[in-house]
Protein backbone atom coordinates (compact mmCIF):
# COMPACT_ATOMS: atom_id res chain seq x y z
CA UNK A 1 0.00 0.00 0.00
CA UNK A 2 2.90 2.28 0.74
CA UNK A 3 4.10 1.89 -2.77
CA UNK A 4 0.82 3.10 -4.19
CA UNK A 5 0.92 6.18 -1.92
CA UNK A 6 4.37 7.09 -3.12
CA UNK A 7 3.32 6.77 -6.73
CA UNK A 8 0.32 9.06 -6.14
CA UNK A 9 2.48 11.69 -4.50
CA UNK A 10 4.82 11.68 -7.47
CA UNK A 11 1.92 12.05 -9.89
CA UNK A 12 0.48 15.05 -7.97
CA UNK A 13 3.80 16.76 -7.91
CA UNK A 14 4.24 16.32 -11.60
CA UNK A 15 0.80 17.92 -12.23
CA UNK A 16 1.80 20.97 -10.26
CA UNK A 17 5.03 21.38 -12.16
CA UNK A 18 3.49 20.80 -15.57
CA UNK A 19 2.80 24.45 -16.39
CA UNK A 20 6.22 25.74 -15.66
CA UNK A 21 8.14 23.15 -17.64
CA UNK A 22 8.52 23.38 -21.36
CA UNK A 23 6.81 20.75 -23.42
CA UNK A 24 10.02 19.20 -24.57
CA UNK A 25 11.66 19.09 -21.20
CA UNK A 26 8.47 17.83 -19.67
CA UNK A 27 8.48 14.93 -22.02
CA UNK A 28 12.04 14.09 -20.98
CA UNK A 29 11.20 14.36 -17.33
CA UNK A 30 8.15 12.22 -17.84
CA UNK A 31 10.16 9.51 -19.54
CA UNK A 32 12.78 9.63 -16.84
CA UNK A 33 10.27 9.43 -14.03
CA UNK A 34 8.49 6.57 -15.82
CA UNK A 35 11.72 4.60 -15.98
CA UNK A 36 12.32 5.22 -12.29
CA UNK A 37 8.79 4.12 -11.47
CA UNK A 38 9.32 0.84 -13.42
CA UNK A 39 12.48 0.16 -11.50
CA UNK A 40 10.77 0.85 -8.21
CA UNK A 41 7.84 -1.41 -9.10
CA UNK A 42 10.23 -4.17 -10.07
CA UNK A 43 12.10 -3.87 -6.78
CA UNK A 44 8.83 -3.93 -4.91
CA UNK A 45 7.74 -7.11 -6.74
CA UNK A 46 11.05 -8.83 -5.97
CA UNK A 47 10.66 -7.82 -2.35
CA UNK A 48 7.18 -9.26 -2.28
CA UNK A 49 8.24 -12.64 -3.84
CA UNK A 50 11.60 -12.95 -2.20
CA UNK A 51 10.44 -15.73 0.06
CA UNK A 52 9.17 -17.76 -2.85
CA UNK A 53 12.45 -17.26 -4.67
CA UNK A 54 14.45 -18.27 -1.65
CA UNK A 55 12.46 -21.49 -1.43
CA UNK A 56 13.26 -22.24 -5.10
CA UNK A 57 16.98 -21.63 -4.66
CA UNK A 58 16.99 -23.88 -1.60
CA UNK A 59 15.44 -26.75 -3.58
CA UNK A 60 18.04 -26.47 -6.32
CA UNK A 61 20.85 -26.51 -3.76
CA UNK A 62 19.39 -29.54 -2.09
CA UNK A 63 19.13 -31.41 -5.37
CA UNK A 64 22.74 -30.51 -6.18
CA UNK A 65 23.91 -31.65 -2.76
CA UNK A 66 22.05 -34.93 -3.08
CA UNK A 67 23.57 -35.48 -6.54
CA UNK A 68 27.15 -34.78 -5.37
CA UNK A 69 26.77 -36.99 -2.32
CA UNK A 70 25.35 -39.82 -4.41
CA UNK A 71 28.24 -39.75 -6.83
CA UNK A 72 30.70 -39.83 -3.95
CA UNK A 73 28.88 -42.79 -2.43
CA UNK A 74 28.97 -44.73 -5.71
CA UNK A 75 32.60 -43.90 -6.18
CA UNK A 76 33.52 -45.08 -2.69
CA UNK A 77 31.71 -48.38 -3.23
CA UNK A 78 33.05 -49.13 -6.73
CA UNK A 79 35.75 -51.84 -6.74
CA UNK A 80 37.79 -54.13 -9.01
CA UNK A 81 37.75 -57.90 -8.93
CA UNK A 82 39.66 -60.49 -10.95
CA UNK A 83 37.82 -63.54 -12.23
CA UNK A 84 40.12 -66.57 -12.13
CA UNK A 85 39.89 -69.11 -14.97
CA UNK A 86 41.71 -72.45 -14.84
CA UNK A 87 41.87 -73.97 -18.31
CA UNK A 88 38.74 -71.94 -19.11
CA UNK A 89 36.82 -73.04 -15.99
CA UNK A 90 35.65 -70.33 -13.58
CA UNK A 91 37.21 -70.66 -10.12
CA UNK A 92 35.68 -67.48 -8.65
CA UNK A 93 36.87 -63.94 -8.17
CA UNK A 94 39.73 -62.54 -6.09
CA UNK A 95 40.62 -59.04 -5.01
CA UNK A 96 44.21 -59.22 -6.30
CA UNK A 97 46.02 -61.56 -8.79
CA UNK A 98 48.97 -61.75 -6.40
CA UNK A 99 46.85 -63.96 -4.13
CA UNK A 100 46.79 -66.62 -6.88
CA UNK A 101 50.44 -66.13 -7.79
CA UNK A 102 51.48 -66.47 -4.15
CA UNK A 103 49.41 -69.66 -3.88
CA UNK A 104 51.15 -71.15 -6.97
CA UNK A 105 54.62 -70.33 -5.63
CA UNK A 106 53.90 -71.89 -2.23
CA UNK A 107 52.32 -74.99 -3.73
CA UNK A 108 55.26 -75.53 -6.08
CA UNK A 109 57.69 -75.13 -3.19
CA UNK A 110 55.75 -77.80 -1.28
CA UNK A 111 55.79 -80.16 -4.28
CA UNK A 112 59.55 -79.67 -4.64
CA UNK A 113 60.17 -80.44 -0.97
CA UNK A 114 57.89 -83.47 -0.92
CA UNK A 115 59.66 -85.18 -3.86
CA UNK A 116 63.13 -83.69 -4.48
CA UNK A 117 64.12 -86.40 -6.98
CA UNK A 118 61.75 -85.10 -9.67
CA UNK A 119 60.52 -81.68 -10.73
CA UNK A 120 56.77 -81.54 -10.00
CA UNK A 121 54.85 -78.29 -10.29
CA UNK A 122 51.52 -76.74 -11.19
CA UNK A 123 51.60 -74.78 -14.41
CA UNK A 124 50.93 -71.05 -13.95
CA UNK A 125 50.15 -70.85 -17.68
CA UNK A 126 46.87 -72.71 -17.04
CA UNK A 127 45.57 -69.73 -15.06
CA UNK A 128 44.05 -66.64 -16.66
CA UNK A 129 42.54 -63.46 -15.16
CA UNK A 130 39.60 -61.35 -16.32
CA UNK A 131 39.42 -57.92 -14.72
CA UNK A 132 36.02 -56.35 -13.88
CA UNK A 133 35.17 -52.98 -12.31
CA UNK A 134 31.74 -52.17 -10.86
CA UNK A 135 29.53 -51.28 -7.87
CA UNK A 136 30.02 -53.52 -4.83
CA UNK A 137 31.38 -56.51 -6.86
CA UNK A 138 31.72 -59.66 -4.77
CA UNK A 139 34.92 -61.73 -4.36
CA UNK A 140 36.11 -64.53 -2.10
CA UNK A 141 39.89 -65.01 -1.92
CA UNK A 142 39.69 -68.00 0.42
CA UNK A 143 37.15 -69.85 -1.72
CA UNK A 144 39.18 -69.32 -4.90
CA UNK A 145 42.26 -70.82 -3.24
CA UNK A 146 40.18 -73.89 -2.29
CA UNK A 147 39.01 -74.17 -5.89
CA UNK A 148 42.58 -73.94 -7.16
CA UNK A 149 43.50 -76.94 -5.00
CA UNK A 150 40.96 -78.94 -6.98
CA UNK A 151 41.40 -77.48 -10.46
CA UNK A 152 45.21 -77.11 -10.71
CA UNK A 153 46.76 -80.55 -11.17
CA UNK A 154 50.55 -81.06 -10.65
CA UNK A 155 52.66 -81.99 -13.67
CA UNK A 156 56.03 -83.78 -13.71
CA UNK A 157 58.61 -81.92 -15.77
CA UNK A 158 62.05 -83.03 -16.92
CA UNK A 159 64.88 -81.68 -19.03
CA UNK A 160 65.78 -83.67 -22.13
CA UNK A 161 69.46 -83.76 -23.09
CA UNK A 162 69.76 -84.01 -26.85
CA UNK A 163 72.97 -84.86 -28.71
CA UNK A 164 72.83 -84.07 -32.42
CA UNK A 165 69.03 -83.87 -32.14
CA UNK A 166 68.64 -87.27 -30.45
CA UNK A 167 67.38 -87.59 -26.87
CA UNK A 168 70.06 -89.31 -24.80
CA UNK A 169 68.38 -89.01 -21.42
CA UNK A 170 66.03 -87.03 -19.19
CA UNK A 171 67.03 -85.51 -15.86
CA UNK A 172 65.22 -83.52 -13.21
CA UNK A 173 65.94 -79.99 -14.44
CA UNK A 174 68.25 -77.79 -16.49
CA UNK A 175 70.60 -77.17 -13.58
CA UNK A 176 71.16 -80.93 -13.21
CA UNK A 177 71.79 -81.29 -16.97
CA UNK A 178 74.34 -78.46 -16.99
CA UNK A 179 76.10 -79.94 -13.98
CA UNK A 180 76.42 -83.30 -15.79
CA UNK A 181 77.83 -81.59 -18.90
CA UNK A 182 80.45 -79.81 -16.80
CA UNK A 183 81.41 -83.15 -15.22
CA UNK A 184 81.95 -84.60 -18.70
CA UNK A 185 84.32 -81.73 -19.53
CA UNK A 186 86.12 -81.67 -16.18
CA UNK A 187 88.78 -84.38 -16.80
CA UNK A 188 89.91 -82.61 -19.96
CA UNK A 189 89.92 -78.98 -18.89
CA UNK A 190 91.28 -79.28 -15.33
CA UNK A 191 90.70 -76.59 -12.77
CA UNK A 192 91.27 -72.89 -13.11
CA UNK A 193 94.20 -71.66 -11.09
CA UNK A 194 96.49 -68.66 -10.73
CA UNK A 195 94.06 -66.04 -11.95
CA UNK A 196 92.63 -67.77 -14.97
CA UNK A 197 95.46 -70.10 -16.01
CA UNK A 198 94.28 -73.64 -16.53
CA UNK A 199 96.49 -76.68 -16.10
CA UNK A 200 95.14 -79.10 -18.67
CA UNK A 201 96.21 -82.55 -19.75
CA UNK A 202 98.97 -81.45 -22.08
CA UNK A 203 101.94 -83.37 -23.30
CA UNK A 204 104.83 -82.76 -20.98
CA UNK A 205 108.52 -83.35 -21.35
CA UNK A 206 110.67 -83.44 -18.29
CA UNK A 207 109.20 -81.05 -15.77
CA UNK A 208 106.34 -80.22 -18.14
CA UNK A 209 105.22 -77.00 -19.75
CA UNK A 210 105.94 -73.74 -17.98
CA UNK A 211 102.50 -72.34 -18.81
CA UNK A 212 99.31 -73.91 -20.10
CA UNK A 213 96.33 -71.75 -20.96
CA UNK A 214 93.01 -73.26 -21.91
CA UNK A 215 91.83 -71.31 -24.94
CA UNK A 216 88.65 -73.25 -25.69
CA UNK A 217 86.68 -76.26 -24.43
CA UNK A 218 83.61 -77.40 -26.32
CA UNK A 219 81.68 -80.47 -27.35
CA UNK A 220 82.15 -81.68 -30.90
CA UNK A 221 78.51 -82.71 -31.03
CA UNK A 222 75.56 -80.30 -30.93
CA UNK A 223 74.09 -80.34 -27.43
CA UNK A 224 70.61 -78.98 -26.60
CA UNK A 225 68.47 -78.91 -23.47
CA UNK A 226 64.67 -78.94 -23.66
CA UNK A 227 62.12 -78.90 -20.82
CA UNK A 228 59.16 -81.22 -21.35
CA UNK A 229 56.39 -82.94 -19.41
CA UNK A 230 57.33 -86.52 -18.53
CA UNK A 231 56.32 -89.50 -16.44
CA UNK A 232 58.22 -89.76 -13.13
CA UNK A 233 59.84 -93.10 -14.12
CA UNK A 234 61.39 -91.47 -17.21
CA UNK A 235 63.71 -89.28 -15.11
CA UNK A 236 67.23 -90.77 -15.01
CA UNK A 237 69.68 -90.71 -12.14
CA UNK A 238 72.35 -88.06 -12.79
CA UNK A 239 75.19 -90.55 -12.28
CA UNK A 240 73.63 -92.98 -14.74
CA UNK A 241 73.37 -90.35 -17.47
CA UNK A 242 76.93 -89.15 -16.79
CA UNK A 243 78.27 -92.69 -17.27
CA UNK A 244 76.28 -93.07 -20.49
CA UNK A 245 77.72 -89.85 -21.90
CA UNK A 246 81.26 -90.94 -21.01
CA UNK A 247 81.16 -94.52 -22.27
CA UNK A 248 78.33 -94.70 -24.78
CA UNK A 249 76.99 -97.84 -23.03
CA UNK A 250 79.89 -99.89 -24.46
CA UNK A 251 80.25 -103.32 -22.86
CA UNK A 252 83.72 -104.36 -21.60
CA UNK A 253 85.94 -106.43 -23.93
CA UNK A 254 88.35 -108.78 -22.15
CA UNK A 255 91.05 -110.90 -23.81
CA UNK A 256 93.29 -113.63 -22.46
CA UNK A 257 96.84 -113.59 -23.82
CA UNK A 258 97.64 -116.61 -26.00
CA UNK A 259 100.89 -118.22 -27.05
CA UNK A 260 102.76 -116.01 -29.54
CA UNK A 261 100.82 -112.83 -28.67
CA UNK A 262 102.43 -109.41 -28.38
CA UNK A 263 100.99 -105.97 -27.74
CA UNK A 264 101.21 -104.86 -31.36
CA UNK A 265 99.88 -108.26 -32.54
CA UNK A 266 96.82 -108.00 -30.31
CA UNK A 267 96.24 -104.39 -31.39
CA UNK A 268 96.31 -105.47 -35.03
CA UNK A 269 94.07 -108.48 -34.36
CA UNK A 270 91.35 -106.31 -32.77
CA UNK A 271 91.95 -103.30 -35.04
CA UNK A 272 92.66 -100.97 -32.14
CA UNK A 273 95.60 -98.76 -31.28
CA UNK A 274 98.35 -99.88 -28.93
CA UNK A 275 97.58 -96.80 -26.87
CA UNK A 276 94.16 -98.27 -25.94
CA UNK A 277 95.94 -101.34 -24.58
CA UNK A 278 98.42 -99.21 -22.62
CA UNK A 279 95.69 -96.96 -21.23
CA UNK A 280 93.38 -99.82 -20.19
CA UNK A 281 96.21 -101.95 -18.77
CA UNK A 282 98.68 -99.62 -17.04
CA UNK A 283 100.43 -102.58 -15.39
CA UNK A 284 102.14 -103.43 -18.72
CA UNK A 285 105.82 -102.44 -18.59
CA UNK A 286 108.12 -102.54 -21.63
CA UNK A 287 105.46 -104.49 -23.58
CA UNK A 288 105.99 -107.49 -21.32
CA UNK A 289 102.91 -109.76 -21.30
CA UNK A 290 102.65 -113.50 -20.74
CA UNK A 291 100.26 -116.30 -21.60
CA UNK A 292 97.18 -116.18 -19.36
CA UNK A 293 97.30 -112.43 -18.69
CA UNK A 294 93.89 -110.86 -19.08
CA UNK A 295 93.79 -107.61 -21.02
CA UNK A 296 91.04 -105.01 -21.08
CA UNK A 297 90.58 -104.13 -24.74
CA UNK A 298 87.43 -102.05 -24.30
CA UNK A 299 87.26 -99.16 -26.73
CA UNK A 300 84.97 -96.58 -25.24
CA UNK A 301 82.71 -94.70 -27.59
CA UNK A 302 81.63 -91.67 -25.60
CA UNK A 303 78.35 -90.06 -26.55
CA UNK A 304 80.04 -86.71 -26.11
CA UNK A 305 83.56 -85.83 -27.19
CA UNK A 306 85.32 -82.83 -25.65
CA UNK A 307 87.54 -80.74 -27.87
CA UNK A 308 90.09 -78.56 -26.10
CA UNK A 309 92.49 -76.02 -27.53
CA UNK A 310 95.44 -75.16 -25.29
CA UNK A 311 98.24 -72.67 -25.60
CA UNK A 312 101.36 -74.35 -24.22
CA UNK A 313 104.40 -72.23 -23.44
CA UNK A 314 107.75 -73.90 -22.77
CA UNK A 315 111.15 -72.44 -21.96
CA UNK A 316 113.71 -74.33 -24.03
CA UNK A 317 117.45 -74.12 -24.30
CA UNK A 318 119.10 -72.81 -27.45
CA UNK A 319 122.27 -74.74 -28.20
CA UNK A 320 125.32 -72.52 -28.54
CA UNK A 321 127.40 -72.56 -31.72
CA UNK A 322 131.07 -73.48 -31.84
CA UNK A 323 133.50 -71.23 -33.65
CA UNK A 324 136.57 -73.10 -34.74
CA UNK A 325 140.02 -71.61 -35.15
CA UNK A 326 142.15 -73.66 -37.46
CA UNK A 327 145.57 -74.47 -36.15
CA UNK A 328 147.97 -76.20 -38.51
CA UNK A 329 150.16 -77.17 -35.59
CA UNK A 330 147.44 -79.52 -34.28
CA UNK A 331 146.64 -82.91 -35.65
CA UNK A 332 143.30 -83.59 -37.34
CA UNK A 333 140.66 -84.50 -34.72
CA UNK A 334 142.44 -82.64 -31.91
CA UNK A 335 140.44 -79.84 -30.33
CA UNK A 336 141.35 -77.33 -27.66
CA UNK A 337 138.66 -75.14 -26.08
CA UNK A 338 139.68 -71.50 -25.99
CA UNK A 339 136.44 -70.30 -24.34
CA UNK A 340 133.41 -72.41 -23.37
CA UNK A 341 130.04 -71.79 -24.90
CA UNK A 342 126.84 -71.08 -23.04
CA UNK A 343 123.34 -72.17 -24.08
CA UNK A 344 120.71 -69.52 -24.59
CA UNK A 345 117.03 -69.65 -23.70
CA UNK A 346 113.90 -69.23 -25.80
CA UNK A 347 110.21 -69.24 -25.06
CA UNK A 348 108.33 -71.52 -27.46
CA UNK A 349 104.56 -71.38 -27.80
CA UNK A 350 102.50 -74.27 -29.19
CA UNK A 351 98.78 -74.53 -29.88
CA UNK A 352 97.64 -78.02 -28.92
CA UNK A 353 94.27 -79.41 -30.00
CA UNK A 354 92.92 -82.50 -28.27
CA UNK A 355 89.80 -84.61 -28.37
CA UNK A 356 88.99 -86.33 -25.08
CA UNK A 357 92.54 -85.68 -23.93
CA UNK A 358 94.18 -87.28 -26.96
CA UNK A 359 96.30 -84.87 -28.97
CA UNK A 360 95.05 -84.38 -32.52
CA UNK A 361 97.20 -81.48 -33.64
CA UNK A 362 100.13 -79.44 -32.37
CA UNK A 363 101.22 -76.25 -34.10
CA UNK A 364 104.28 -74.16 -33.34
CA UNK A 365 102.89 -70.65 -32.90
CA UNK A 366 105.94 -68.56 -32.02
CA UNK A 367 109.47 -68.49 -30.67
CA UNK A 368 110.96 -65.69 -28.61
CA UNK A 369 114.64 -65.56 -27.71
CA UNK A 370 114.94 -64.73 -24.03
CA UNK A 371 118.69 -65.12 -23.73
CA UNK A 372 121.11 -65.30 -26.62
CA UNK A 373 123.57 -68.23 -26.61
CA UNK A 374 127.30 -67.55 -26.33
CA UNK A 375 129.41 -69.29 -28.92
CA UNK A 376 132.28 -71.53 -27.87
CA UNK A 377 135.70 -70.95 -29.38
CA UNK A 378 137.70 -74.08 -30.15
CA UNK A 379 141.06 -74.62 -31.78
CA UNK A 380 141.19 -77.56 -34.11
CA UNK A 381 143.61 -79.10 -36.52
CA UNK A 382 143.68 -77.97 -40.12
CA UNK A 383 143.32 -81.38 -41.61
CA UNK A 384 139.65 -81.84 -42.44
CA UNK A 385 138.04 -85.17 -41.64
CA UNK A 386 135.39 -86.03 -44.20
CA UNK A 387 131.90 -86.22 -42.71
CA UNK A 388 132.64 -84.25 -39.55
CA UNK A 389 129.71 -82.08 -38.55
CA UNK A 390 129.77 -78.45 -37.56
CA UNK A 391 127.51 -78.91 -34.54
CA UNK A 392 125.03 -76.44 -36.00
CA UNK A 393 121.97 -78.11 -37.53
CA UNK A 394 119.73 -77.04 -40.40
CA UNK A 395 116.06 -77.99 -40.80
CA UNK A 396 115.88 -81.38 -42.55
CA UNK A 397 112.95 -80.22 -44.75
CA UNK A 398 112.19 -76.91 -46.43
CA UNK A 399 109.57 -74.60 -44.85
CA UNK A 400 108.53 -77.14 -42.19
CA UNK A 401 105.39 -77.20 -40.07
CA UNK A 402 105.78 -79.01 -36.75
CA UNK A 403 102.90 -81.40 -36.08
CA UNK A 404 104.16 -82.97 -32.85
CA UNK A 405 106.81 -81.85 -30.42
CA UNK A 406 109.40 -83.60 -28.30
CA UNK A 407 108.24 -85.17 -25.03
CA UNK A 408 105.62 -87.49 -23.62
CA UNK A 409 102.78 -88.11 -26.08
CA UNK A 410 99.91 -90.53 -25.57
CA UNK A 411 101.60 -91.92 -22.46
CA UNK A 412 104.90 -92.63 -24.22
CA UNK A 413 108.04 -90.58 -24.83
CA UNK A 414 108.09 -89.00 -28.27
CA UNK A 415 111.83 -89.03 -28.92
CA UNK A 416 111.94 -86.34 -31.57
CA UNK A 417 109.73 -83.93 -33.48
CA UNK A 418 107.36 -84.58 -36.39
CA UNK A 419 107.10 -82.19 -39.29
CA UNK A 420 105.42 -81.85 -42.68
CA UNK A 421 106.16 -79.71 -45.71
CA UNK A 422 104.92 -79.12 -49.22
CA UNK A 423 108.41 -80.18 -50.36
CA UNK A 424 108.81 -83.81 -49.23
CA UNK A 425 112.55 -84.10 -49.90
CA UNK A 426 114.50 -84.94 -46.73
CA UNK A 427 117.92 -83.29 -46.28
CA UNK A 428 120.91 -84.05 -44.06
CA UNK A 429 120.82 -81.64 -41.09
CA UNK A 430 124.68 -81.49 -40.94
CA UNK A 431 127.78 -83.10 -42.42
CA UNK A 432 128.30 -86.72 -41.45
CA UNK A 433 128.62 -90.38 -42.31
CA UNK A 434 125.56 -92.59 -42.91
CA UNK A 435 125.66 -95.42 -40.36
CA UNK A 436 122.15 -96.84 -40.98
CA UNK A 437 119.88 -96.87 -44.02
CA UNK A 438 117.04 -99.37 -44.01
CA UNK A 439 113.97 -100.54 -42.11
CA UNK A 440 113.98 -99.97 -38.34
CA UNK A 441 111.25 -101.20 -35.97
CA UNK A 442 108.64 -98.51 -35.42
CA UNK A 443 110.47 -96.02 -37.69
CA UNK A 444 109.87 -97.78 -41.01
CA UNK A 445 112.39 -96.67 -43.65
CA UNK A 446 115.02 -94.84 -41.64
CA UNK A 447 118.42 -93.14 -42.01
CA UNK A 448 120.89 -92.44 -39.18
CA UNK A 449 123.83 -90.07 -39.71
CA UNK A 450 126.88 -89.98 -37.41
CA UNK A 451 128.27 -86.45 -37.50
CA UNK A 452 131.55 -87.65 -35.92
CA UNK A 453 131.48 -84.96 -33.25
CA UNK A 454 129.31 -86.70 -30.64
CA UNK A 455 126.04 -86.01 -32.50
CA UNK A 456 123.79 -88.36 -34.45
CA UNK A 457 120.57 -87.54 -36.29
CA UNK A 458 117.74 -89.95 -37.18
CA UNK A 459 115.20 -89.55 -40.02
CA UNK A 460 112.14 -91.88 -39.89
CA UNK A 461 109.00 -92.94 -41.82
CA UNK A 462 110.57 -92.32 -45.26
CA UNK A 463 108.86 -93.68 -48.35
CA UNK A 464 112.22 -93.76 -50.23
CA UNK A 465 115.88 -93.76 -49.14
CA UNK A 466 118.38 -91.97 -51.41
CA UNK A 467 121.62 -92.82 -49.57
CA UNK A 468 123.48 -95.84 -48.23
CA UNK A 469 125.57 -96.94 -45.25
CA UNK A 470 129.13 -95.59 -45.28
CA UNK A 471 128.38 -92.68 -47.55
CA UNK A 472 129.69 -89.22 -46.56
CA UNK A 473 126.92 -86.62 -46.84
CA UNK A 474 127.04 -82.86 -46.60
CA UNK A 475 124.60 -80.54 -44.85
CA UNK A 476 121.55 -80.00 -47.10
CA UNK A 477 122.20 -83.10 -49.26
CA UNK A 478 119.04 -85.05 -50.20
CA UNK A 479 118.93 -88.39 -48.37
CA UNK A 480 115.30 -89.53 -48.73
CA UNK A 481 111.64 -88.77 -49.42
CA UNK A 482 108.90 -88.22 -46.83
CA UNK A 483 106.43 -91.09 -46.28
CA UNK A 484 104.31 -92.96 -43.73
CA UNK A 485 106.16 -96.22 -43.14
CA UNK A 486 106.44 -97.87 -39.72
CA UNK A 487 104.19 -96.79 -36.83
CA UNK A 488 102.90 -93.68 -38.56
CA UNK A 489 99.46 -92.11 -38.78
CA UNK A 490 100.21 -90.01 -41.87
CA UNK A 491 102.89 -88.70 -44.19
CA UNK A 492 105.52 -86.82 -42.18
CA UNK A 493 109.18 -86.84 -41.10
CA UNK A 494 110.18 -87.98 -37.63
CA UNK A 495 113.50 -86.29 -36.72
CA UNK A 496 115.74 -87.02 -33.71
CA UNK A 497 119.03 -85.60 -32.40
CA UNK A 498 121.30 -87.65 -30.11
CA UNK A 499 124.28 -86.20 -28.28
CA UNK A 500 126.73 -88.76 -26.90
CA UNK A 501 123.91 -91.35 -27.24
CA UNK A 502 121.49 -89.23 -25.14
CA UNK A 503 118.27 -87.85 -26.58
CA UNK A 504 118.08 -84.11 -27.18
CA UNK A 505 115.11 -81.89 -28.01
CA UNK A 506 115.66 -80.92 -31.68
CA UNK A 507 113.95 -77.56 -31.09
CA UNK A 508 116.97 -76.71 -28.95
CA UNK A 509 119.14 -76.75 -32.08
CA UNK A 510 116.72 -75.49 -34.72
CA UNK A 511 115.49 -71.94 -35.10
CA UNK A 512 112.71 -70.67 -37.31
Amino acid sequence: MASFRIVGWIQNTLAKCKGTVSRIRWQNVKETISDQLWIYKTLSALNEYKYHLLKGFTAVGLISAISIGGNQYVKLNTNEVYHVLVNGQDAGAVSDPEIVQDYIEKRNAYLEESDPEVHRAVDAKEVEFEKERGFKLAFDDHEVVKQLDQLLKPHTFGTELLVNGKVVGIVKDEATANRILEQVKEPFVGKAKDGGEVKALSADSGAGPDEVHLEKAEFIQKVDLRETEVQPDQVMDAGELLQKLKTGDVQPTLYTVQEGDCVSCIAKKFNISKQVIYDNNPWIQDDMIKVGDQLNLTVLQPTLAVKTVEKVVENQEVQYDTRYIQDDSMRVGENVTVSPGKNGLKKVTFEVTKINGQMQDEQLVSEQIVQQPVSAVVKKGTKVVLGEGSGKFAWPVSSPTITSGFGTRWGKLHKGIDMVSGNRNILAADNGRVVFAGVKSGYGNCVIIDHQNGYETLYGHMSKIYTSVGKIVEKGEKIGYMGSTGDSTGVHLHFEIHKNSALENPIKYLNQ
